[in-house]
């Protein structure tokens, strides 16, 4: 059994978060500085899409206590919704 948890534990796995998503042209882009301002397509209190090595796997909603920055999962992630820009909460 530790054998089975020891290969486990090797596996590398990138957890991120989708706070919201923009379309700009590709000049706008080149034009920004750092310290720029990027407006998202996501509402206040609105899920966020959370990824494991950029496949979706839950959403989740974000939590701000004092300076520290968490997100709770809230439900598993429907794959379908998130290809499609999925903004649908349930």
């Amino acid at each position: 059994m530790s054998r089975v948890l020891s290969q486990v534990a090797a596996v590398n796995v990138e957890i991120s978060v989708v706070l919201g998503r923009c379309l700009l042209p590709m000049q706008q882009l080149l034009r920004m500085g750092r310290g720029a301002v990027i407006p998202l397509d996501t509402r206040e209190n609105e899920e966020v899409w959370i990824l494991a090595n950029n496949h979706p796997v839950a959403r989740g909603e974000i939590q701000i206590q004092d300076d520290k920055i968490a997100i709770t999962v809230t439900r598993a992630a429907d794959v379908y919704d998130f290809m499609a820009g999925g903004r649908t909460q349930t």
